[in-house]
Order: structure tokens, then sequence, then C-alpha cells
């Protein structure tokens, strides 16, 4: 870690805006977050590169802050004429860093593609460019949704990580002990990378529900009945929200945890109140 990065080693994750506004919006999110010394910026990659154009767009914009900035990259409905022009153009652009993904199927997209999975990716990439990108894959504390159990799940995770990955991102998840078991699985696999914890911020219950429900990110009883209570009261939302996130990374980082990865969704002052929460 440089004198620069900040101590508690975090870092930010954005999507690439669909207006000019966003885009704008997203410049001025960037600077206050980049003000924090991160490890790094990624940039999510829509379903079958649906956002493709607008990913390249924003890892332009967003690496002129001087942080090292992660494309996300995923293989399901695209070919490997396709993914080795990319990878080129990321390299000519300075690119270093990457976040390979398998990715969702479009609706209506017909093919798969060449490559399946994201160790396929991962040794696709390797066997392209050498060591010249920072891989970074990711881990699903709670089994990802359409893995048959938590077991399957970390053997195809170890996969990845043993197909060339340097590190793992985790999906967002509110209960330490999921991330702390399946760390504990993966280390018995023989995993050595680190495995980051991906955090979430609460600032929007109806939100944060239907995110949850879809990608099988489990928000505890407890946690729910909270949020539902506090009905359309924004701030008592983002207040409650900020103070079970920050003890969340409070004990992630006192058991061990390399980092915290947040999922800002383009916003500084929610993610901010955590950083600071935190001693940052």
């Amino acid at each position: 870690m440089s004198s620069q990065e900040h101590p508690l080693g975090i870092s930010f994750e954005f999507f690439p805006p669909n207006t000019d506004a966003g885009r704008d919006k997203l410049i001025h999110v960037r600077d206050e977050l980049a003000a924090r010394k991160p490890r790094f910026f990624s940039v999510t990659y829509g379903a079958g590169g649906s956002t493709q154009a607008r990913t390249r767009d924003i890892v332009r914009s967003v690496s002129q802050s001087g942080i090292t900035t992660a494309p996300h990259l995923s293989c399901i409905g695209s070919e490997k004429a396709q993914l080795r022009d990319l990878l080129a153009q990321y390299r000519e652009e300075g690119v270093d860093s990457l976040v390979a993904l398998r990715g969702d199927m479009p609706s209506g997209m017909g093919s798969i593609g060449e490559l399946r999975y994201a160790n396929e990716l991962v040794e696709f990439i390797r066997a392209e460019t050498g060591d010249h990108f920072d891989i970074a894959v990711a881990a699903y504390p709670e089994s990802h949704p359409q893995a048959p159990n938590l077991d399957k799940d970390v053997e195809n995770f170890a996969r990845k990580m043993k197909a060339g990955a340097n590190m793992a991102i985790t999906q967002y998840f509110f209960t330490a002990d999921a991330y702390f078991n399946f760390v504990e699985k993966a280390r018995a696999l023989g995993v050595e990378q680190p495995i980051i914890p991906g955090i979430m911020p609460i600032t929007n219950y109806t939100k944060l529900a239907r995110f949850s429900d879809a990608c099988g990110a489990e928000i505890p009883r407890w946690i729910r009945k909270q949020l539902e209570s506090y009905g359309d009261d924004s701030d008592a939302i983002a207040a409650f929200g900020t103070d079970v996130v920050s003890r969340l990374c409070e004990r992630l980082l006192d058991g061990g945890a390399p980092g915290l990865h947040f999922y800002t969704l383009n916003q500084a002052a929610p993610v901010l109140k955590i950083v600071d929460n935190l001693g940052g």
C-alpha cells in the first residue's frame, strides 16, 4: 500500500449514466471520492455488453482522477474476437485492471457466446495479455442465485481464482458471518488471494429490496422490519442504514477483511458518511 492510499483499503464502484446530466454529476462524485485516496474505482458493464461504449467513456473520464480504474468485462453474449479487441483498446488507453464476470444473458439474445463462465474469461484474458491486467472476479458469500448450494458455489469460485484472478469482490450482504464463512470455505480449497467484501449503503428500502431479491442478497428480517417501520421517512432510513452498515464494516475490518468495496450507485454522500464513521 502506498503512503497515499486510504488506510482502510477502500474502493468504489460506478455505473455508466444514461444522460449527460448523470455524467456531469458523476464527475463531481468521482472527485469527492478520489479525495479519499481509494485503491481503485470500478465501472460496471451491461449484460451482453449493452453499455460497452458508455463504460469505456466513463472509464476514461473516471481515470482522469489519477485513481486506478477497473472496467467490468463480461463474457456472456460476447465472442472472443470482440473481447480481444476490447482488451487491446483498454491496453492502449492505459487500463491495467479489470473486473471479469460471467454476466447475464440479455433478453432476446440468441447466442451465449464462446465463453460460458467467468473462469474461462479469466483464462482467456491471461492467454491474450499475460500479466498485464490485475483481474478481480465476483464472489457470493450467500451463494450465487443459480448455484445449487454454497459448497458448489465456492468450488466454482475457487476455479475462477485458480484461473489467474488477483482478487475477488463480493456481492453485498448484511450478515458478517456469511462473509467469514465463505472466506473460510475458500481458504480450505486453496484460495489465497484477497476477498474484498462488497458494501451497499442503505438509502432507499424499496430499491434495496428489489435489488436484493434479484441478486440473492439476504436482508435480515430485523433490518427489513425496521426499514418498513420508517415508511417514507427517508432521513430515518438513511440514518438507520448508515449505522447498520457502519457497524457491519467495523466487524468485517476487525475480523481481517482486506478492505471494503462500496457500491456507490453514483452517490458520494451515503458512502462518505460510512467512511467517516470508520475514522476515514
